[in-house]
């Protein structure tokens, strides 16, 4: 009986010290993949010879107070998450971070979309309640019929971007009339020291609630409203500076960004009217992504550009730096993951559990250089 309980000691003593080993192994592999996304990191001065673009899912930015046109109760001080004039800001000012740390000496990034915001309000909060209003940031926001009141939003430093025009594209599922969901926002403006307009488009596109394959015809649908935009911009302008960005729900590799919005893997391949997925090559790597569900990182963020921008190569012209774009995945940003192991982002919340962190995004970002 000894010899029986002595062996499923050492046996029980040999499994957890061989989990800990793979978890250990697991976790140091991961962060020597994430830092991937920092090696190409420039955190120099970007005055006079680019400005970063950026994008950022912050995980449910919600003010605190409740909407009875939408569905935010449980983001309220009574509502299932407790959420908290407190917590609320803390969320603000994490986000002012990442941004901040993001930027590196060249200041936050000149131009930042992003995706589920509550409203207008909350941007403003974010300049206001910071210390990113000293950055002169204006905003560009659109209502969205989106249930749950989620949009997608756009802030911008004045002194270095200047906006000419913009509009939501309305999304109305002709097969689902029934559903709401995010606008597209398009912006055109015009970086300034440079000759060229940039324009850019901040997505959200839907999620694969009820599965990927059951969901998909509404990625598409956005994506065909997309690329008809893209269509009329290259109509007008063949060299056209196109900047297609956001949480698209879907992998490089799927129907709604190769077929129908034509994003490119290989630059080699680029031809007049395409446009190049700079995170082709980045999801290829199964240790990095923006974003990790189940143990599994995935690429459902996207920086995408039109092939003018890849290509040009003249000095004053708008154009993509050689690195291309990159994921931002700061050691900060990341905590371990307990169930999966290895490392995880850092989010807000874990179910109706307050954790405290940034987000379960990792934000995206390329440098556009002009000189």
């Amino acid at each position: 009986m000894r010899y029986y309980l002595a062996l499923l000691w050492c046996c029980a003593s040999f499994w957890q010290l061989s989990a800990q080993a793979d978890s250990s192994a697991a976790r140091a592999a991961e962060e020597g993949a994430l830092k991937l996304g920092l090696k190409n990191f420039d955190d120099g001065p970007r005055q006079g010879r680019a400005v970063r673009l950026t994008f950022y899912n912050v995980e449910n930015l919600f003010d605190t107070e409740d909407d009875p046109k939408k569905r935010d109760d449980e983001f309220t001080p009574r509502g299932l998450k407790g959420w908290s004039y407190f917590r609320y800001k803390q969320k603000l000012s994490n986000i002012y971070k990442v941004l901040t740390a993001l930027g590196g000496w060249g200041g936050p990034p000149e131009m930042v979309g992003f995706c589920e915001l509550e409203n207008r309000k909350v941007l403003e909060d974010l300049l206001r309640l910071t210390p990113l209003q000293k950055f002169r940031y204006k905003i560009v926001h659109e209502e969205s019929p989106d249930r749950r009141g989620i949009d997608v939003g756009f802030i911008y430093r004045s002194d270095k971007f200047e906006v000419l025009h913009h509009e939501p594209i309305r999304v109305v599922f002709p097969f689902d009339t029934a559903v709401k969901t995010r606008d597209v926002l398009y912006v055109c403006g015009k970086v300034l020291g440079s000759k060229d307009s940039l324009h850019i488009f901040v997505n959200h596109w839907p999620s694969r609630r009820g599965g990927q394959a059951a969901s998909e015809p509404k990625r598409v649908f956005v994506a065909g409203l997309v690329r008809a935009k893209i269509d009329s911009i290259y109509k007008a302008s063949p060299e056209a500076k196109i900047a297609v960005m956001g949480d698209f729900n879907d992998e490089a590799e799927n129907i709604s960004l190769t077929e129908v919005l034509r994003a490119v893997p290989e630059k080699e391949d680029l031809g007049p009217g395409d446009m190049y997925n700079y995170m082709h090559a980045l999801s290829k790597n199964w240790q990095l992504g923006s974003h990790k569900f189940r143990g599994h990182w995935g690429t459902l963020d996207h920086m995408v550009v039109s092939t003018p921008l890849v290509q040009e190569s003249r000095k004053g012209r708008l154009r993509a730096t050689p690195l291309g774009a990159q994921i931002f995945s700061a050691r900060f940003l990341l905590e371990e993951d307990r169930a999966y192991m290895g490392l995880q982002p850092f989010r807000t919340y874990g179910g109706p559990k307050f954790l405290g962190g940034f987000s379960d995004h990792l934000p995206i970002y390329v440098d556009l250089i002009y000189e």
